[in-house]
């Protein structure tokens, strides 16, 4: 799946290992892009309430995300980090035969049903996730790091975006027949099947002797009083509050498109994919600036973006305007996914990464539990009218309110911590304007979402350009 010509280490064993990541990469993208883009749409379909939607998105995330340290406990026990990695990949598969048919086993209690099964298919990954991270980190060479990252992701991306396509158009088709439910069946077993693939590829990965991630328990405290002031205590923070303030809006927004527009799945499967197809457009382009000039700047120049998206949704409900903010969303996301996962790399030695990577990853689902709960909690008490100045405003949804609370707070975070990150390698100086440039110019539909965030450079000579292309 890597490109021709394209070599990541000199250890043939080892490149052989990071040809199967990226393919296991692929399929595993093709599993979550047909399925747990549409598990909201699922509840959603079975009738579950605003409640149910933000648990489910946010409860199972938290409690599975403690596997991770369960996983590390066992990689010291083992010292064997593969088979923690496929167990947790089979898991993960299985679990959608449940997903799939707890309908038809236990009607009354579907929506109940989907907290515990989610929780469960959650700790798979969660469980190979430090294993994962720390048998990748050994694999790939630090100096090109980015480029791999990116061009897993960006492989993936297009699987993701196909499985995202081809789901939403069973999904559509078996809806025009009142068939909805079986549309949802097709896609959770075609999901469970890419997952079974994914899952031989890395068993296929070759592992490094006596390296299995470890959970370090220190006899005393000196080096959790390192952890309180260091850099990646600070960044860990910094991400689980910005988690948490996009979880406030974020688990509600299939909801928004899906009851309160009464999109089609077409529509929201379009509207979904344009995000993907944006990451698919800028991501290599994202790893190799990243190698350049720093995670540190990605993560500033993305962060700042991410604040104000959720205020956009509040200017139109028109189906293109909904398009071009997912594409801008999907510009921003994908920078700052990356630079995120790359920037806790630097910050981790390989002996410590396993038990840092868990911390990291329970604060960030804390932050989405917190946030999807507050969300909840505010969608009751958002008016149906407002009255201003002896005018009154009906509002569409009560989601409104939660999209305006997660831009403030996203705002917050971003003055708050943005500027106290620190770059940790050695890497050129570049202006944030700059940085957009140049992973816009490549392609004429972000460069008319450079329009929005940049400079706004030849505005009359790109008035002609397609919002898609």
């Amino acid at each position: 799946m890597a490109r021709a010509g394209s070599t990541y280490s000199q250890d043939e064993q080892a490149e052989r290992s990071l040809r199967h990541s990226i393919r296991d990469g692929v399929w595993f993208s093709a599993m979550t892009g047909g399925a747990e883009s549409y598990f909201s749409a699922y509840a959603i379909h079975l009738h579950a309430s605003t409640t149910i939607i933000g648990l489910l998105a946010s409860l199972p995330p938290l409690l599975a995300s403690f596997m991770q340290m369960l996983s590390a406990w066992l990689g010291r026990k083992l010292g064997r980090r593969k088979a923690i990695i496929v167990f947790g990949a089979l898991l993960q598969a299985f679990c959608l035969l449940p997903l799939a048919f707890v309908p038809l086993v236990a009607p009354e209690y579907a929506t109940y049903a989907l907290i515990p099964i989610v929780f469960v298919y959650l700790c798979g990954p969660n469980l190979g996730s430090p294993q994962w991270n720390s048998l990748i980190g050994d694999l790939v060479p630090e100096r090109v790091r980015g480029r791999f990252f990116a061009q897993r992701t960006r492989l993936s991306s297009i699987a993701s975006v196909t499985a995202l396509i081809v789901a939403g158009l069973v999904l559509d088709g078996m809806d025009q027949l009142q068939l909805a439910y079986w549309g949802f069946v097709i896609v959770f077993l075609f999901a469970m099947v890419a997952r079974f693939i994914s899952a031989w590829h890395l068993q296929a990965m070759h592992e490094p002797v006596a390296r299995a991630a470890a959970l370090e328990i220190p006899a005393d405290l000196s080096l959790y009083r390192r952890f309180r002031h260091s850099r990646l205590l600070r960044f860990s923070l910094f991400y689980a509050a910005m988690q948490f303030a996009v979880a406030i809006s974020g688990p509600y927004f299939t909801l928004y498109l899906l009851r309160d527009l009464a999109l089609s799945y077409f529509e929201f499967m379009t509207i979904t994919v344009a995000s993907v197809l944006v990451q698919f457009l800028t991501l290599n382009r994202w790893g190799r600036l990243a190698d350049l000039f720093g995670n540190r700047l990605l993560l500033i120049t993305t962060g700042s973006i991410i604040t104000f998206i959720p205020s956009l949704w509040l200017v139109s409900t028109h189906y293109a305007w909904l398009l071009t903010v997912q594409a801008l969303s999907g510009l921003a996301w994908s920078g700052f996914t990356l630079s995120a996962t790359a920037f806790v790399f630097d910050l981790t030695p390989p002996e410590q990464r396993a038990t840092l990577f868990a911390v990291h990853n329970i604060f960030a689902a804390l932050g989405v539990f917190l946030g999807a709960s507050l969300g909840a909690f505010l969608a009751l008490f958002v008016p149906a009218e407002i009255h201003l100045a002896g005018l009154s405003i009906t509002v569409l949804t009560p989601l409104y309110g939660l999209f305006l609370a997660s831009c403030l707070t996203r705002l917050g975070v971003a003055l708050l911590f943005l500027p106290l990150l620190r770059e940790v390698r050695r890497v050129r100086p570049m202006s944030p304007s700059g940085l957009i440039f140049r992973v816009t110019r490549m392609h004429p539909v972000s460069g008319l979402i450079y329009e929005l965030v940049g400079r706004k450079r030849r505005r009359t000579s790109e008035t002609d350009e397609p919002l898609e292309g």
